[in-house]
């Protein structure tokens, strides 16, 4: 059975890789291919767990592929089967067929089509890699995958304002999930020593002795496990993002919030759960959560106005109590929750406009005004108040981007001299002087280097959000990611002596061809009228599509997605910073947490939104 699991990872893969080569104008092709592949998933996975089951529910674990291996550090592929992955796999297998054929005919005509079927390919194979993981990386690489999809089906209708700046929102604080989970695995690699796999859990007497050695530490990592979990359900303070991200294709929406993607974070807390289960800290912080989740939805869900936000905070109250049993230890039933759940709010949302246009219909004709309700004055005020809170959404957006933004892109403001001319020498200094520090390290008191490195990683972090506050040019943008990311490779190198030249080229091999890439493509999109600001969108995707999709590919493979060896250098970065280092290790998330935000909000004020000139069509805000 082992040598099998790795075939629910090809499948999707093929599957998008083959809709690429198909021309966008052949709509059945397109479509037959999704639906075949999803089929041949679904089938495929019916008969393993058929054989898994009369084999006495087996738990299945296979190493598949190592990327990288050194004396301190191994970075591989390994996948992971039990009855969690069992449900999970199953409910994302009928759900994905299932939400393919009814797009077939939904979707005819669209536009976007061809983009469509890719874009659930590729969340598909994200999903997999994560349901079948068997470590962290793995599960990493598929909440990558996941993270971009959704991103890119939320903007599906890229010519509106809505859709488009609801797409960075989301991917803003999925971007900070990622970070959570980054920092849960660094931690992780400091305390095991090693690239810990989920079967390591089942082993109770050394996860007993290890939690005695390292509770802290321990408490850490999941803390942000819980936290990476948190958001990626929507749960309090997080909820607001789910229903903005309804924006795109109402069958996109159906298969990754409502059913699927909102459902990770209890597949993170459920597979990391022999992990956390002594830990009072971690059951406390999951029902106050699953509380004020269940509080806050439930309200502003009476009060909703449109139908997909009705049924995103419906789907968010429902994860809430989810969270509660798994926190109570009553894993089976949060199983079949989930499975509830996601079967219900995709068949909600698949049938919505047809419900909602026979209700307008209904209503309409039959529509009847009742009588004033009698109630006691104090439940009336009660009422009144939660009403007034559900219909402002608890403020949740503001008091995310007041609290949580806002400061930093204040900072970013202010940090933004370091663009300047004149400051290019001192910017210049400083990362000429860390050179100088490294290379002659021994010549230095042991203090000097680990000193110096917080204070560089800092100037790089500084000139990455001047970039993401920066409303001029786009090159210069650009150019400021470019700088900050070599200074926190710098303040890396300065901290750990052991991290060599062959790890520095692992990292740059990406991120050099992708630095160059953008830089030819913003320069080819000035040369049509010169005109590349920050301050507005421009939606060149009409006129340069292909350099809008090489602009895109270059965003991410500089931003250490697992399409060049730039991801293995991240991991690589993390795993060298010394748990010791706060001020290193604080800097340098909030580096990587910013300079995807900083690209991605070039390329959607660049290639996305409504296009400047008149000539072309002048779409709703909304979809």
């Amino acid at each position: 059975m082992t040598p099998l699991l790795h075939y629910f990872i090809l499948l999707p893969l093929v599957a998008f890789l083959i809709g690429l080569i198909i021309p966008g104008s052949k709509e059945k092709n397109i479509a037959f291919s999704t639906i075949l592949f999803s089929g041949m998933h679904f089938l495929f996975l019916v008969g393993f767990m058929l054989f898994w089951m009369y084999d006495d529910f087996p738990v299945v674990n296979e190493k598949s592929l190592v990327f990288i291996k050194a004396d301190d550090i191994e970075i591989f592929l390994d996948f992971y089967f039990d009855s969690i992955t069992s449900v999970f796999a199953i409910i994302g297998s009928v759900l994905m067929l299932l939400v393919s054929i009814f797009s077939r005919f939904y979707l005819h005509r669209e536009q976007g089509y061809k983009r469509f079927f890719s874009m659930i390919q590729l969340f598909f194979l994200g999903y997999n890699l994560i349901v079948f993981s068997g470590n962290y990386e793995t599960l990493f690489i598929g909440w990558e995958f996941i993270g971009i999809a959704s991103f890119l089906l939320i903007s599906f209708y890229r010519d509106r304002y809505l859709p488009v700046r609801n797409s960075i929102k989301v991917i803003s604080i999925y971007r900070l999930g990622d970070i959570a989970l980054i920092l849960a695995m660094w931690m992780s690699h400091h305390i095991w020593h090693e690239n810990i796999v989920f079967s390591k859990f089942n082993d109770s007497s050394v996860l007993s002795q290890h939690l005695a050695q390292h509770y802290p530490a321990a408490l850490f990592i999941m803390f942000m496990v819980v936290l990476a979990a948190m958001i990626k359900s929507g749960q309090f303070p997080f909820s607001s993002w789910l229903p903005r991200a309804m924006e795109g294709p109402t069958t996109s929406s159906g298969l990754f919030y409502g059913a699927l993607s909102s459902h990770i974070g209890v597949f993170l807390l459920l597979r990391t759960a022999k992990y956390w289960e002594t830990m009072p800290e971690i059951k406390l912080t999951l029902i106050v959560v699953g509380i004020l989740t269940i509080i806050v939805a439930a309200s502003i869900t009476q009060v909703q106005s449109t139908i997909k936000s009705q049924i995103a905070y419906s789907s968010i109250t429902q994860m809430g109590i989810i969270f509660l049993e798994v926190a109570l230890g009553w894993h089976t039933l949060a199983l079949i929750h989930f499975a509830g759940n996601a079967l219900l709010r995709t068949y909600q949302l698949l049938v919505s406009p047809a419900v909602l246009n026979y209700l307008v219909h209904d209503q309409f004709y039959n529509f009847d005004p009742s009588k004033p309700e009698k109630t006691i004055i104090g439940f009336k005020k009660l009422r009144s108040t939660l009403y007034v809170l559900g219909i402002k959404e608890w403020n949740l957006d503001f008091f995310q981007y007041r609290y949580l933004w806002s400061p930093f892109k204040w900072v970013g403001k202010k940090s933004g001299f370091l663009g300047d001319k004149k400051a290019i020498p001192f910017v210049l200094a400083i990362f000429l002087c860390g050179i100088g520090i490294h290379l002659f390290r021994d010549q230095w008191p042991t203090i000097v280097p680990v000193f110096a490195a917080p204070v560089i990683a800092l100037t790089g972090f500084l000139l990455i959000l001047s970039s993401f506050s920066n409303a001029g040019n786009a090159i210069s943008a650009w150019t400021h990611v470019v700088m900050g990311q070599l200074f926190v490779l710098l303040s890396v190198v300065l901290s750990n002596a052991d991290f060599g030249y062959h790890f520095i080229l692992l990292w740059g091999s990406g991120v050099f061809i992708a630095s160059i890439a953008g830089f030819w493509c913003l320069w080819l999109i000035q040369k049509i009228d010169n005109d590349i600001l920050l301050n507005r969108y421009h939606g060149y995707v009409y006129e340069r599509p292909v350099v809008a999709v090489v602009f895109l590919l270059s965003c991410l493979a500089f931003a250490g997605f697992p399409i060049t060896p730039t991801f293995i250098g991240v991991d690589l970065l993390f795993s060298h910073v010394d748990k010791q280092h706060i001020g290193l290790i604080v800097f340098v998330s909030l580096a990587f947490l910013f300079t995807e935000l900083a690209l991605l909000r070039i390329y959607i004020r660049i290639f996305l939104g409504q296009h400047k000139k008149m000539t072309h069509a002048i779409a709703y805000k909304s979809s």
